[in-house]
């Protein structure tokens, strides 16, 4: 006995504790499936763990900036300063939900998920080269709950306190029992407390922040360009995350006004690496001299990566759009058969789901299983959920939609309005129905102009309304928009995070595009939230989500491409494999020199 208290006081002054028999400790953190990367592991599958560094990759990007802090609550951050901060773990693209050791070498938590330690690697440092402990931890948290987006704090409230055991421990403790919660907070980014503490963390900034990552800021002019600078000093640099990463020098990200003014900057020269989200240009402006020459190099890559919901939103706050049956005969204004054909040259797929690309995705019938997920609340979702399978409207192609508009008037008909003088009009108030759609994108209002021309057959008055890119967010922010275009997240699975998208505690999120506040929903949302750890239960209630989300019809579904479209000047090469879900360009490519070289002067600026 003796002998026993004498080692565990020499365990305690050695700070070597042994682990609670409630408690697991682990260098990995996976919600659902066993991690692919076990420990000791060198790096991830889909790198080229000697990839040379070095050189620079132009980019561009459309719009403009003001700050460098990827976190006010106002302002437009500039591009990669959401490189600026590591998080305590991080994941790897070829799976979904698992983190591996970054700033935190290890975790310990509680069996019931009531609790998490995180144990921060001796190493780690900020970028003046100050450690990185766990009073930082503290500060960073506590920093994000009174300064940062109000959502952060809606979704962090199960989180009792946060404490540093030592100088490089920290324990989360919650209120109850959530995997999910301990787990995102492995992803938080870490902030230097001795620079942020005299600082307001939520306002905008044009000075270069300090950081915790392997990048910052190297220069910049304000709203027109912003270079970002790897550094070689970087303490993480050899870490099985890191190797065969990051392997470019600089990140030069240049600001356009326009798509097709960037599209032709691309063809001269003046940027290396694109992604094509028009199909017509895909198809009919990647042409040209150095696409023959092979010195610009025109590529697909299929992949299977769950999709997010692109679509016509609507602010079901809106009067006019509170009434379901509104928003559903809107959605047979929608030709996307003509469109695919005469203006994305049969590239896309109508989107459906809200779990596209995933065993979420509702199809069929619902199961016994889903049926009864959906019992509580039976009496406070469509009725056709159980009926019949969602599907968006199908037409022809012929551009001839009017059995379409006829099922329109009738569903319109039911909902108090009819056509009077040309014009959709409410039976009762007189109200004619006039809404506008708010875009930023001159190449989306190209494609809202069909559907434009299709509400006016019904009598329907739809105003299309560009902004920039400053004002739409500040609109769609503050919900000052009856329909925009836009897209909700993809779902790899059903998680957590859909309340902040879906429930009404988080009416006020910006997630909340559509102004949602259904009590069904709620439900659903709180059983994902209660089940993250037993996939079957997700299984149903995620499917029995997208069926009601659905029949809700708080979107008119637009389309999605299940494969890369990308161009790029030919002086890079990349790893064989290709991480699942990601396409891997900025984080594994590298420059080739030998390809480079082969390459005709060029306007870039380097």
């Amino acid at each position: 006995m003796k002998k026993t208290i004498i080692m565990l006081i020499i365990l305690w002054m050695t700070g070597i504790c042994p682990a609670d028999e409630a408690s697991i400790i682990s260098t990995d953190f996976s919600l659902r499936d066993t991690p692919k990367y076990g420990q000791g592991f060198t790096h991830f599958d889909y790198v080229n763990p000697n990839a040379p560094k070095g050189g620079s990759v132009t980019l561009s990007t459309t719009g403009t900036f003001d700050s460098f802090n990827r976190y006010a609550q106002r302002g437009d951050a500039a591009a990669g300063s959401e490189q600026l901060y590591d998080t305590l773990m991080t994941p790897s693209d070829d799976e979904i939900d698992v983190l591996y050791p970054l700033i935190a070498e290890k975790i310990e938590y509680s069996k019931d998920y009531t609790w998490i330690i995180f144990t921060i690697n001796k190493n780690a440092r900020f970028q003046d080269k100050k450690p990185i402990t766990s009073a930082d931890v503290v500060f960073t948290f506590n920093t994000f709950m009174t300064q940062g987006v109000p959502q952060f704090k809606s979704y962090y409230k199960n989180v009792s306190h946060v404490e540093a055991l030592d100088t490089h421990r920290v324990k989360f403790t919650l209120k109850k029992s959530r995997l999910e919660l301990l787990h995102s907070l492995a992803g938080l980014a870490i902030l230097p407390k001795h620079y942020w503490e005299t600082r307001d963390f939520s306002a905008p900034t044009t000075d270069v922040p300090l950081g915790s990552s392997g990048f910052t800021i190297d220069t910049y002019k304000m709203g027109q360009y912003v270079v970002i600078k790897r550094l070689k000093d970087y303490w993480a640099k050899d870490l099985p995350v890191n190797k065969g990463r990051h392997n470019f020098d600089l990140i030069r990200y240049d600001y356009y006004k326009d798509e097709i003014v960037t599209l032709e900057a691309f063809k001269a020269g003046e940027f290396d690496f694109r992604m094509e989200n028009v199909a017509k240009q895909w198809a009919t402006m990647y042409k040209g001299d150095y696409f023959d020459q092979h010195h610009i190099i025109k590529e697909e890559i299929a992949h299977d990566i769950p999709q997010a919901m692109q679509a016509l939103i609507f602010n079901t706050q809106k009067e006019v759009f509170k009434d379901v049956r509104v928003r559903e005969a809107l959605t047979y204004a929608m030709d996307f058969e003509w469109m695919n054909q005469h203006l994305f040259y049969n590239q896309y797929t109508r989107t459906r789901s809200f779990f596209q690309n995933t065993e979420y995705q509702a199809k069929g019938l619902p199961s016994k299983d889903e049926i009864a997920c959906l019992e509580p609340v039976k009496d406070k979702i469509p009725p056709r959920v159980y009926t019949s399978e969602y599907q968006p409207p199908v037409t022809d192609g012929s551009g001839n939609i009017r059995s379409q508009l006829r099922t329109a008037l009738g569903i319109l008909k039911k909902a108090g309005w009819q056509i009077s003088n040309r014009k959709m009009t409410h039976q009762k108030t007189g109200q004619l129905m006039e809404f506008e759609l708010l875009l930023y994108s001159p190449t989306m209002e190209r494609i809202a102009i069909p559907f434009q021309d299709n509400l006016k057959k019904l009598g329907i008055t739809l105003n299309i309304r560009r902004v920039d890119t400053t004002q739409f967010i500040n609109r769609m922010r503050a919900r000052d928009f009856d329909m925009i275009t836009g897209q909700y997240a993809a779902n790899p699975f059903p998680s957590s995070n859909l309340k902040i998208v879906w429930h009404s505690n988080f009416f006020d999120s910006t997630y909340n595009t559509a102004g949602v506040q259904d009590p069904a929903i709620d439900f659903l949302t709180e059983k994902i939230d209660q089940n993250q750890t037993d996939k079957t239960a997700l299984l149903h209630y995620g499917r029995a989500l997208d069926r009601v989300l659905q029949y809700n019809f708080f979107v008119i579904p637009e389309w999605h491409l299940s494969k890369f479209r990308v161009a790029y000047w030919n002086k890079f090469s990349r790893p064989a494999v290709r991480p699942r879900y990601a396409i891997g360009f900025i984080d594994t490519w590298w420059i080739d020199k030998a390809k480079q070289a082969a390459l005709p002067n060029r306007n870039i600026t380097q």
